[in-house]
């Protein structure tokens, strides 16, 4: 998530617990793992961008699922809700099948599918102890609305000055995600790209 600040370009990042079994006490962006609820539909409309550029099937099957999982996970992790004022009749198409849902319901919020767009896909080397494939979305200059405290994954959640990040402690593959969501911010037809690990190196796949 990208928005102006004072000082220019601000990313929203949050600090592992450092006494998380992967990458303890370093900063990432909010995500998590697809939840088998995350198939299911919220019951509000999902304008969702068609997603380009290195995109495999398994993402276009899933990929309404991983945009829910997106914004359920940013609210889980950090308390805030991604979302647009619902209007006259911007609510719910159907009640809410997912509790995760209802907050947007309570601050008269309909969920921010349409401003979500596809970056990057990044997969992890063999040789790493946690394995992942990751698909990382895009949303730029929404203000987040507060609703309740984080689950307690991360800590120190914030805006921080992307000139200061990477002063911060973080994996490669959260510094070239975001730089790549940078240039996509500025480029917002730039398709996405593929991070992958092949001995040693990180080719870059349209």
């Amino acid at each position: 998530m990208l928005r102006d600040g004072r000082h220019g370009a601000e990313v929203l990042l949050g600090r592992r617990s450092r006494q998380a079994r992967f990458m303890p006490s370093v900063y990432v962006f909010p995500g998590g793992r697809l939840d088998p609820l995350d198939a299911r539909a919220s019951g509000f409309a999902e304008p969702l961008a068609r997603p380009s550029g290195a995109v495999d099937g398994a993402t276009r099957r899933r990929f309404a699922a991983l945009a829910r999982c997106a914004l359920r996970e940013v609210w889980e992790e950090t308390g805030l809700l991604l979302g647009l004022a619902a209007g006259p009749a911007g609510g719910p198409v159907s009640d809410p099948v997912a509790a995760c849902w209802r907050p947007f319901v309570e601050a008269g919020l309909t969920p921010a599918f349409g401003r979500l767009g596809l970056a990057a896909r990044a997969i992890t080397p063999a040789v790493s102890p946690i394995r992942f494939h990751t698909r990382f979305f895009l949303l730029v200059g929404l203000e987040p609305t507060p609703s309740g405290r984080g689950d307690g994954e991360l800590d120190d959640v914030g805006f921080v000055p992307t000139a200061e990040v990477l002063g911060l402690p973080m994996s490669s593959v959260t510094a070239l995600v975001l730089a790549e969501c940078m240039a996509r911010r500025r480029d917002p037809e730039r398709p996405s790209r593929l991070f992958a690990w092949r001995d040693g190196e990180i080719p870059i796949y349209r």
